[in-house]
């Protein structure tokens, strides 16, 4: 609340500065700044003007200051106040204060505006009448540097050259409130209210009337006491060599701390007395004043106009050859110049600066350098000029003062030494500008330069980009910055530029997140279309990057499926050194080291996640019979099976593949076994799942005699008739045999192949067969040839022996008039040449689960006999 009452008086203050007066619809008053003017009657406020927003400087008198004059003198001051700003509205000259609005008069005021200003050389020098109190910060801490001086002096010295030469006007008051130093640190000549134009103007030789000064009026009426020349009291004449006289007066004030040499207090008397101690010493003492121009100061001091250098003369002393003046000299006449000129003087400027003060090269050179912006073929030229003052300008300097400016430039991209200057200088701006300036217009700047066509350019800004990257946006990193880096990098014909992008593509994955690293880097190395050992390598690093980055680690399925298969046949190209070779299979190894421990790891836990699963299922079924138990066990198996047989290839059921490869040969293997589980206070699930199972299939071969078969040694010859009759007794054999197993209520492995026919050895002389029921009984058998039959372990069933009556069969064969009828045939010498069947040992495979596996089919007899017989 406080702050906006000081804001209110202040506004208010203001407002009655110029009330009524025309120059407050031009221009918005602010500040009071300065003064100057006779007796620094006038003050200056700093105004912008309302169209324009232009800054500039407002001149104020109220006449209120006057009230304490009389009526005839009040008259007299504003009559001469009037004709030096009029005098000043109609001269146009570099070292001439400007006008930019006539003077405006009001009831209460008068008012003019000018360019902008700083303060009046009075001011500078401690004199800071009509200011507020206490003065400005700015213009109390203020002191002149040497080269300001020199070139100030230089200035009005050229402006006394114009006003002498070419307007024919004698000024009559060079003192330090007719100098006014604007805002860029120029000197330049004010108040014109004294001023005496030549008599005749035409002539070469110019004469001017003389005014006698009047020492009873008011000292703001006449010129100052203490800078005029003697000829004014002395000899009742004037002449240009008495705005030099002044002149010398101005430069030892100068050098003496603002100390006039001759202080005449405002009276005639002190003025005679003391011009007359001047003209009668030979020579002054003026230590303070710089030795390489003491003597020349004396000269404008004599007392004898004659011996004074004139305005010409005087510009042209060593004193003003300094590199520094020379420099501002330049600056200022810059716009006579063609470009050629000027590009061999800012290349030289650089080295210039550095002998130049912060304030100098703010106030004097800046200003000149911007206005070569509107020349785009001199900015190259002008640009390491202005980046070199902004290193000594402070941030609020250089946000105030050059970046307005530089904004613009940012935008051009031709001729590109634009865009390669800034980039050298990026530290720079990182530095100076403020947060919006860089995310608006230097990381634009920095994108276009990726897309340059100089390998230069593209080279720095890749080195630029990694120090600048917490400063990007993620969303312009994803849509801005990496997709112009993955396009040079694919499509540049450089190979240092290529590399490039690949370190600076390694120095952004900190900034970047997983799912971007996954979706626009990694799937962009594979498509670089070369191989050149320093290109691998750049490629292998953001590999090594990616997997060991704790952010970034890169998938074992990317790995296995990605990554490998592209890096693997890298490893064998020739232009790869060991060292390199070295590096690419170690990166690899570890990849596939990675790759297998997650992949191990990720099984176990699969593992371990089943058997836990199974262990509680079992536990669900404890409460239940001895009959649902193992009902829901053959359930249980069958899906076991299916997850056994999803995982067999994983190695997850060790154990059950090792319980189905085992051999049981008879019943007391099984009650081993029983017993060994029996023992263990707790079963997992696939133990008592397989014990279920055992205990099932002990009960199963107690009620069953062994099976021995055997397997003929020798094979029918194809080329050997057949035997009818042995074919029919064979055939008659495998009948019985099938029917047998067909009416076999007993259950028996679904796993096992079923055998359809007998199995025969010719080491054994009998036949015997396996039935639950009863034993089979044994045929000798002589007559019937030997069949080949697969030996497999198998089960096969007979039915029980009885009367076999073949009298059916007698239609078959011939009939000859003595021929027995197949029952009354002899089955002793039927069979005597049939191989001895022997006994073989049966392998029973014990697979958990049951199938349904189709019965065997019995073969019709008669139909093979049919066949046989060709009917």
């Amino acid at each position: 609340m406080e702050m906006l009452n000081k804001l209110k008086s202040t506004v208010s203050s203001l407002s009655t500065v110029l009330p009524g007066n025309p120059v407050t619809r031009e221009y918005e008053i602010e500040k009071l700044i300065a003064s100057s003017g006779p007796s620094l009657i006038w003050k200056v406020y700093k105004g912008i003007k309302r169209s324009t927003k232009q800054e500039a400087a407002v001149f104020v008198l109220e006449k209120k200051q006057l009230e304490r004059y009389s009526k005839q003198d009040r008259d007299h001051i504003l009559d001469i106040l009037k004709k030096g700003v009029s005098q000043l509205t109609r001269l146009r000259h570099p070292s001439i204060l400007t006008v930019q609005h006539p003077l405006e008069e009001s009831r209460e005021s008068l008012a003019f505006a000018t360019e902008p200003v700083f303060a009046s050389l009075a001011n500078i020098l401690g004199n800071h009448e009509n200011l507020c109190v206490p003065p400005p910060k700015e213009l109390k801490e203020f002191q002149l540097y040497d080269i300001e001086i020199k070139y100030g002096l230089l200035q009005v010295t050229e402006g006394l050259a114009f006003l002498h030469n070419d307007v024919k006007l004698l000024h009559h008051n060079i003192c330090p409130e007719s100098i006014i130093i604007n805002k860029n640190g120029a000197w330049k000549i004010f108040g014109f209210d004294f001023c005496i134009p030549a008599s005749n103007p035409q002539d070469s030789q110019p004469a001017f009337s003389f005014r006698e000064v009047d020492f009873d009026r008011p000292p703001i009426t006449q010129p100052h006491f203490n800078y005029i020349a003697p000829e004014y009291v002395l000899t009742m004449s004037c002449d240009t060599a008495s705005d030099m006289f002044s002149l010398g007066a101005l430069m030892c004030a100068i050098f003496n701390k603002g100390n006039p040499i001759i202080n005449n207090y405002g009276s005639l008397t002190t003025v005679k007395k003391n011009f007359h101690q001047l003209q009668q010493q030979s020579s002054l003492k003026l230590d303070f004043v710089p030795a390489d121009v003491r003597e020349h100061v004396k000269m404008l001091l004599s007392t004898t106009p004659e011996v004074r250098p004139d305005a010409f003369q005087f510009s042209k002393l060593q004193f003003f050859e300094d590199v520094g003046v020379k420099t501002l000299q330049y600056l200022d006449s810059l716009y006579q110049w063609d470009n050629l000129q000027k590009s061999h003087f800012y290349k030289g400027l650089p080295q210039i600066l550095t002998q130049m003060t912060k304030r100098v090269a703010l106030q004097r050179i800046l200003p000149c350098l911007v206005k070569e912006y509107a020349n785009v073929e001199m900015v190259p030229f002008v640009l390491p000029s202005v980046l070199l003052i902004a290193e000594q300008a402070t941030k609020e300097e250089f946000c105030s003062l050059i970046l307005p400016d530089l904004i613009p430039i940012f935008q051009i991209q031709e001729p590109v030494q634009i865009m390669l200057i800034f980039l050298q200088k990026m530290n720079l701006l990182l530095n100076q500008c403020p947060p919006d300036a860089i995310r608006n217009h230097v990381l634009p700047m920095i994108y276009c330069s990726l897309e340059a066509d100089a390998q230069q350019i593209q080279e720095l800004c890749l080195s630029i980009i990694p120090s600048i990257a917490a400063l990007i946006e993620y969303s312009a990193m994803k849509n801005s910055l990496l997709p112009r880096i993955k396009k040079l990098c694919l499509h540049t014909s450089y190979l240092s530029v290529r590399v490039n992008c690949l370190v600076c593509i390694g120095n952004l994955l900190e900034h970047l997140d997983k799912w971007l690293v996954l979706d626009e880097v990694l799937p962009m190395l594979p498509q670089i279309p070369s191989k050149e050992p320093a290109v691998l390598m750049g490629i292998l690093g953001i590999y090594k990057l990616t997997m060991t980055h704790k952010k970034l680690g890169i998938t074992k399925d990317i790995m296995a499926s990605k990554v490998i298969p592209f890096l693997m046949p890298l490893t064998i190209e020739n232009g790869l050194t060991l060292n390199q070779f070295n590096a690419l299979v170690a990166v690899v190894k570890e990849m596939v080291g990675r790759v297998e421990s997650e992949q191990r790891m990720k099984l176990e836990q699969l593992n371990s996640i089943r058997q836990e699963q199974n262990t509680i299922n079992m536990s669900k079924n404890q409460s239940l019979g001895e009959n649902d138990l193992f009902g829901k066990v053959e359930t249980d198996e069958k899906a076991k099976g299916a997850m056994e047989n999803m995982f067999q290839n994983l190695g997850l059921n060790v154990n059950n593949c090792n319980e189905q490869n085992t051999v049981i040969n008879n019943s007391p293997v099984v009650s081993s076994v029983t017993s060994q589980y029996s023992s263990k206070p707790s079963l997992s699930m696939e133990e008592k799942t397989r014990l279920a199972w055992e205990q099932e299939q002990q009960q199963r071969l107690k009620s069953q005699a062994p099976l021995k078969l055997s397997q003929p040694a020798v094979s029918l010859s194809p080329h050997k008739p057949k035997d009818l009759t042995s074919t029919l007794i064979s055939s008659n054999l495998s009948n019985f045999t099938m029917t047998g197993n067909m009416n076999l209520n007993s259950t028996f492995n679904p796993m096992q192949p079923v055998l359809t026919q007998p199995v025969f050895s010719p080491r054994m002389p009998q036949l015997t067969c396996v039935n639950a029921l009863s034993p089979c009984p044994t045929y000798p058998m002589t007559a019937v040839p030997p069949l080949s039959v697969p030996q497999t372990g198998i089960y096969n069933y007979a039915t029980p022996q009885k009367n076999l009556n073949m009298s059916s069969l007698d239609n078959l064969l011939p009939q000859p008039k003595q021929l027995l009828s197949m029952n009354q045939m002899p089955t002793s010498n039927m069979f005597q040449k049939l191989p001895n069947f022997t006994r073989t040992e049966q392998t029973i495979s014990s697979p958990p689960l049951q199938s349904n596996v189709s019965k065997p089919v019995a073969i019709d007899a008669k139909s093979e006999l049919d066949d046989l017989l060709g009917m």
